[in-house]
């Protein structure tokens, strides 16, 4: 076993502290990563603090990982020592179901294992990417194109496949209009994703205080969802929306919004229900939907289709020790757009 250095949460109720967990040995299909940044995604407090279940403590959050590999398994043919790698939010999955084999790992019918807070291969409760080093069989390692700098590319192993992945499903590109709910850690990737899809891009914000930074980062238009003249003007008008928020919001209004057979997919994951008006729907064959994350496959192509158009997150570097103030910044929505530890003050 390999001890190394990480912030934890010792409890639901608790801060986030530095402390030591184990990795397992490198297996013969096991990649050793030394992580260099680490993303903070909104799932990481929702996580550590109970909201979506119950969990094992101590716990290590993290899974917008960026690092490069320092050893390798016997079998491995993947990756080299010197690779430049990235691990998002799954370490394993059956590989045997129909939904596996489709490379759509992330729907695993015998469940996925998350890249912490889950059941590992070995019985162990995984750590996750708030720590020096991971280790992960290598069918769950992607490669960092050259074009990125790994800190903007932690991110992207889970704001930027989480809103790739619907953006591609639904056809999101030239001719469509794609509406964005939200302006944050996963807002901001699908803006610059659609646009560099070749859609037609607006962002749905409670006001217009971001409006600067979205018309920047390539929204064409600009709406605040507090006033109601929106809804009005923009009924019936998009093609897709894609809800980032991790919030309660009247799904019914939004999907008045939509076009004939439009889609409105939830890409956010609040804690309480999203209640549905029937009618919202059947008026206009509507559809309400949701996508999580994507394929280990669909996650190499999104990388690689950022490399390709000069796409990164947008971030803040902190130190570690600054893990529990950035915590309570995303919930105070202040932070434009992404929160990525330096793994190297871990110490």
């Amino acid at each position: 076993m390999l001890t190394v250095n990480a912030y934890a949460a010792p409890s639901a109720g608790e801060a986030l502290v530095a402390t030591t967990i184990e990795r397992r040995d490198v297996g013969a299909h096991d990649v050793l990563i030394e992580i260099k940044y680490a993303g903070i995604c909104h799932s990481d407090i929702h996580t550590v603090r109970g909201d979506w279940g119950p969990q094992s403590y101590p716990l290590a959050p993290g899974h917008e990982i960026a690092g490069i590999v320092t050893e390798i398994g016997s079998e491995v043919s993947r990756h080299k020592v010197g690779d430049r790698v990235g691990v998002g939010c799954m370490v394993n999955s059956c590989g045997e179901c129909g939904n596996c084999r489709k490379g759509e790992e992330q729907y695993c019918l015998k469940g996925m294992t998350g890249t912490y807070g889950a059941v590992d291969r070995d019985g162990t409760i995984t750590q996750g990417g708030y720590s020096t080093h991971v280790v992960v069989t290598e069918d769950f390692v992607v490669r960092i194109p050259e074009g990125i700098e790994l800190d903007a590319a932690a991110p992207l192993l889970c704001a930027g496949i989480t809103t790739y992945s619907p953006l591609r499903h639904w056809g999101a590109g030239p001719g469509k209009k794609v509406g964005v709910v939200g302006l944050g850690g996963l807002g901001h990737m699908a803006v610059k994703l659609a646009h560099a899809m070749g859609a037609e891009v607006t962002v749905l914000s409670q006001s217009l205080k971001k409006m600067e930074d979205g018309l920047r980062l390539g929204a064409d238009r600009y709406f605040a969802t507090s006033e109601p003249a929106t809804f009005e003007e923009l009924a019936g008008t998009f093609d897709l929306i894609i809800n980032t928020v991790s919030a309660a919001i009247d799904i019914s209004s939004y999907l008045q919004l939509l076009a004939l057979d439009g889609a409105l997919v939830n890409v956010g994951a609040p804690a309480e229900p999203l209640p549905v008006n029937a009618f919202a729907l059947i008026g206009g064959r509507r559809s309400f939907a949701g996508s999580m994350i994507g394929g280990i496959r669909e996650t190499q192509e999104m990388l690689d289709f950022c490399a390709g158009h000069g796409l990164g997150a947008e971030i803040e570097v902190i130190p570690a020790d600054k893990i529990n103030d950035a915590y309570e910044r995303v919930l105070a929505s202040d932070v434009r757009y992404r929160f990525v530890i330096d793994a190297s003050t871990l110490g």
